[in-house]
């Protein structure tokens, strides 16, 4: 249930976002997800695409430097609370959540989250225990080969 992102480092510099998503659209690929995080003149952008290996080739064409990492990604209830009621269940395992982000989801109105934890098959594990809905990459719409 792990999901493969792209981290890439882009300056923080006017038309630098354009150009990376430009050149991901005109390839076709499309972003399932993405993060945007300022680090000073640097940001880090994250992203889960369509197509992993073709945004790998894309990004090392520009000399954009970009590291694949695994994510997981878990949908909740669009409610009060049921974030904290997700990572209770953690807390109680010791998993510490390394990052995370989200947006209002697919078709049946939850919420996605998309975290990088501490140890993410622990998580996984407490997880699927707990009965939280995990979202494999062929619900993303995305190539799950590197």
């Amino acid at each position: 249930m792990k999901l493969k992102q792209i981290a890439v480092l882009i300056e923080n510099s006017p038309g630098r976002l354009l150009e990376v998503t430009q050149a991901l659209g005109d390839a076709g690929i499309n972003l399932r997800a993405l993060n945007l995080v300022d680090t000073g003149e640097f940001g880090i952008l994250r992203l889960l695409v369509s197509d992993l290996a073709k945004t790998r080739r894309i990004l090392m064409e520009r000399h954009l430097p970009a590291i694949v990492d695994e994510v997981v990604a878990a949908e909740i209830e669009d409610k009060p609370g049921q974030l904290a009621a997700l990572l209770k269940p953690l807390k109680n395992a010791n998993v510490n959540v390394v990052y995370m982000y989200a947006f209002i989801g697919f078709s049946s109105g939850g919420a996605v989250m998309i975290f990088r934890f501490s140890d993410n098959d622990k998580a996984i594990e407490v997880l699927r225990k707990n009965g939280i809905k995990l979202i494999d990459a062929k619900r993303f719409g995305m190539l799950e080969t590197e």
